[in-house]
């Protein structure tokens, strides 16, 4: 299986995907062969200054301590523990969270053997080795093995609370699907999609796989913003806890840590939502649904 990396810098870098194609191989893909760490670091860019949120090790110890407490289970269950606590460590703002390169540099640099641990498919029934699909080392920000995680964490917390983003990615199609929604930036909107899975009221993969087209394509029509506003944000909070960095003890590993100290969704727009997506989930074909249920 794919190693810790040998060479570990101070600091985090940037790797482009031409960069990177030359490490991709397919032994790495299938978790046979190690990046040569040493080589890969003398053509990524560190990241300039002494900015305490880029400090490498911060996120390495962070990534031993998922693989340590989650070792024995299936490696999906890693994704609610270690989403919040990634984006509390890295602290970035959306901007800075929009360079691929950082994530990319992340997978090869960093952390090469989480990638391959989390998610190396299981040996096909022809007996060929399990692999690694390209994408979770250089993909797009829904796909890529630490964006995907990232964005969820930013996108489904609720204010400093991380608990909406605990209950998301606990649904890998909830993380599959939803993250590549537009409509998942509005707030009230990805809190009323945690509502109902609290409640119940969308529960397998089936489900939320016919949840999310639904209120995808009602969004065309109904402006989720004007029905269900958000309230006004301020970018002070944010700043405030980007600039605490420096002070900050690690991300706690046995409580959930805090996010920005921003206000938090509007109930009464969440509400709306939920109100109004039961209606659409009501209508919406699930598979494997038996038309007396649909009734």
């Amino acid at each position: 299986m794919t190693s810790r990396p040998e060479h570990l810098p101070e600091r985090l870098a940037l790797l482009s995907d031409a960069q990177a194609a030359e490490y991709i191989s397919t032994g790495l893909l299938e978790g046979r062969e190690d990046v040569p760490s040493i080589a890969l670091n003398k053509v990524a860019e560190p990241l300039p200054g002494d900015d305490a949120r880029l400090r490498l090790h911060r996120v390495r110890d962070l990534i031993d301590d998922a693989l340590n407490r989650f070792r024995d289970e299936r490696p999906t269950a890693a994704d609610a523990w270690l989403a919040p606590r990634l984006h509390e460590t890295l602290r970035l703002t959306r901007r800075e969270a929009a360079e691929r390169q950082l994530w990319t540099y992340m997978a090869l640099g960093v952390a090469p053997d989480y990638v391959v641990w989390r998610h190396l498919s299981e040996p096909k029934a022809d007996g060929s080795r399990g692999r690694v699909a390209r994408e979770k080392f250089v993909g797009a920000h829904y796909k890529q093995a630490f964006s995907r995680l990232w964005w969820a964490a930013e996108l489904f917390r609720d204010g400093a609370d991380y608990q909406p983003a605990v209950v998301a990615c606990g649904s890998q199609d909830v993380l599959n699907s939803a993250l590549r929604l537009d409509i998942i930036d509005h707030r009230p909107t990805a809190q009323a999609v945690v509502g109902l899975m609290e409640r119940g009221t969308v529960r397998t993969g089936r489900e939320v796989n016919a949840l999310t087209p639904a209120i995808n394509a009602a969004a065309a029509t109904l402006m989720y913003d004007v029905v269900a506003p958000d309230g006004d944000r301020d970018g002070e909070p944010l700043r405030e806890w980007i600039a605490g960095a420096a002070s900050a003890l690690p991300s706690p590993r046995n409580h959930l840590p805090e996010g920005p100290d921003e206000d938090r969704v509007p109930k009464e727009s969440v509400h709306t939502l939920i109100a109004h997506f039961e209606e659409l989930y009501a209508d919406a074909p699930v598979r494997g649904r038996s038309a007396g249920e649909d009734e």
